[in-house]
């Protein structure tokens, strides 16, 4: 119904505006020239604009033509109707509806949990138990198999045709044909979320991606990450879950090597590819603010995932790991990692625990 109220409005701004128009074609056809007039209405122009209300608006336009050779001034009516934007995308979170709980600090992400590093305690969660698509935070279990398969990191890799994004059409500037070494393609994949990097280190495993998968699988369980699946090495499916609970685990795991806490969190960095430079940078501004003292970190995005972040940060002297996910905007989850943070900073030192106290 609204549509069509919307095309009457149209229609009718439309007649409105030719009627002059054509007023003045049928005053030149009885020979009567109109050229000695100072100004002059020309046909409305309607231009559709998004917005949130479907009421037309109208304006005088000014505008310098050429008549027989002759400069002349007119003046134009433009209507314009707002168009009302299409509404987004909803997340798996919000079809399970939890984009409805709330929480002291208002946090913008659906799911969230601060842990204690040093004791696993939980000092905050929200809805940490449901298993979400986590988009490319599937990356860091992906490293964490390479590092711990001890796969030789100066090994050159090529990017395949097989490891273009034909499901999600995700840009890479990483061309087919483009070799790289092992440890470049995780240091991108990591810093970068670089999607066909991942997809080659998962495709170079022993047995291909699906042993590859097999083990990524099977550490989850090993570290007991329950509500945990993977099918792919870059995160792009939304088959790939995990509960915020599991991530903590994952997270702490990540950060027994120190090749995953370097390229983490690398602010930015130059790799070869094919002999030439190219510069990356990290998908997480945080790590390159002086405010912050980040030891790990991954983000993640997919339309199904929302905004993802799981990292470690020391605060106040307590090392912690945060989880956020299903967040909403684009610099919502890091502006919810400072929520949390200032939380943090705000408990009372009887309350807080010092890394291995």
């Amino acid at each position: 119904m609204a549509k069509f109220k919307l095309a009457l409005g149209v229609l009718a701004s439309l007649l409105f505006a030719l009627a002059p128009a054509a007023a003045v074609h049928a005053k030149e056809a009885n020979g009567k020239s109109s050229a000695s007039k100072k100004h002059n209405t020309k046909k409305v122009k309607v231009v559709l604009r998004k917005g949130t209300t479907a009421a037309p608006r109208e304006k005088t336009v000014r505008r310098v033509v050429m008549v027989r050779g002759k400069r002349k001034v007119i003046y134009q009516k433009v209507s314009s109707v707002a168009v009302p934007m299409a509404a987004p995308m909803p997340t798996m979170g919000d079809l399970a509806g939890l984009n409805l709980t709330r929480d002291p600090l208002d946090l913008k992400s659906s799911v969230a949990l601060v842990l204690d590093q040093a004791n696993s305690e939980v000092l905050f969660e929200k809805n940490s138990n449901v298993a979400l698509p986590i988009a490319s935070i599937t990356k860091m279990m992906t490293g964490l198999v390479v590092v711990e398969a001890r796969q030789d990191m100066d090994e050159v890799l090529t990017i395949m045709d097989e490891d273009v994004d034909r499901a999600k059409f995700s840009s890479s500037r990483l061309k087919v044909g483009s070799q790289l070494t092992r440890g470049n393609m995780l240091h991108i994949a990591l810093m970068s979320s670089e999607n066909r990097a991942a997809s080659a280190l998962g495709r170079n495993y022993p047995g291909g991606l699906p042993a590859f998968v097999d083990a990524m699988n099977s550490k989850a369980r090993q570290l007991g990450m329950l509500d945990t699946h993977y099918v792919d090495s870059s995160g792009l499916s939304k088959m790939n879950v995990a509960s915020a609970r599991d991530l903590g685990k994952l997270a702490m795991a990540a950060f027994r090597h120190p090749l995953l806490r370097e390229y983490s969190t690398d602010p930015k960095a130059i790799v070869e590819a094919s002999g030439q430079p190219m510069q990356f940078g990290n998908t997480n501004h945080l790590v390159a603010n002086p405010g912050w003292e980040i030891g790990l970190q991954k983000t993640g995005f997919i339309n199904e995932a929302g905004r993802c972040l799981m990292m470690q940060a020391v605060i106040e002297g307590r090392a912690v790991i945060m989880v956020f996910l299903d967040s909403k905007g684009k610099q919502s989850r890091t502006a919810d990692a400072g929520r949390m943070r200032k939380w943090l900073e705000a408990l009372k030192p009887a309350n807080m625990s010092l890394p291995g106290g």
